[in-house]
């Protein structure tokens, strides 16, 4: 389906934040034995269930220092311990690449600089946020993908005010020691889906949501994306995937209330 098709009734069911949900999922398709780390509510969804569905062999932690064997309702306790992962264990996984994180940004750019430490000048911020925090050695370490719930301007920027997460241009500058297992997978907003399978590595277009269409989303970025010929729909789930979310993985339907409709 494309954005010039019209919508079915099927597709009319399912809400934005359950399109984003699916698109965070398929980060994790065919995965296999890797500890997913999801930040944020839908980002925490898409992991279970893509561990409920087409990749069952994902690592799950209960969010704070053990591995899991069954998948809880988000903001559930887990029933079934699988394994001790403290920080130091967590940390030998990342360097090994065994994780595949979804993290925020503040600000992302067009080739993948993520920002969540401050906004402005370094001497002299205007706003002080998390810190540069594990964002450098996640994006050189393990795959990486990026969840930003509210697409505009004042996230994706043409330049971020400064590299918490690195980019291609910035891993490529630093030399094979940075680009050796660098590995930016995609970015999930409440717009569509994007990633830097370009020739410079420079954001493009994957798919917009049902009702999304590429100006809007051409106004909503700071930078020019590419746009493919034919820019196709993010997926619909399936009638058991929105069962597994509505029902059994978020059935407070805390997903609704990070993606505004």
């Amino acid at each position: 389906m494309t954005q010039t098709e019209s919508a079915t009734p099927a597709v009319t069911a399912v809400t934005r934040a359950e399109y984003c949900v699916i698109a965070c999922a398929e980060a994790w398709r065919d995965a296999g034995e890797v500890l997913a780390s999801p930040m944020g509510t839908v980002p925490s969804i898409g992991a279970r269930l893509a561990k409920l569905t087409f990749s069952p062999d994902l690592l799950l932690t209960d969010g704070e220092a053990l591995l899991i064997g069954d998948v809880p309702a988000v903001g559930a306790p887990s029933a079934v311990t699988e394994g001790w992962l403290p920080y130091r264990k967590h940390l030998t996984m990342v360097m090994g690449g065994r994780r595949h994180v979804m993290m925020g940004a503040s600000q992302i750019d067009r080739f993948g600089n993520q920002n969540i430490s401050c906004i402005g000048d370094w001497d002299r911020p205007k706003r002080q946020l998390l810190g540069v925090r594990g964002a450098p050695v996640n994006t050189l370490n393990n795959p990486v993908s990026y969840w930003i719930p509210r697409h505009s301007t004042r996230v994706f920027v043409e330049k971020v005010d400064m590299i918490s997460g690195v980019g291609f241009d910035s891993a490529a500058a630093a030399g094979p020691s940075a680009t050796r297992y660098h590995d930016l997978r995609r970015v999930v907003s409440d717009l569509g889906v994007f990633d830097f399978s370009t020739p410079d590595h420079a954001m493009r277009i994957v798919s917009l949501h049902p009702g999304v269409t590429v100006d809007q989303v051409r106004e909503a970025t700071g930078f020019a994306l590419h746009v493919p010929d034919d820019v196709p729909c993010t997926r619909e789930p399936s009638a058991e995937e929105l069962r597994l979310i509505r029902d059994v993985v978020d059935p407070r339907g805390l997903r609704d209330r990070e993606v505004r409709a």
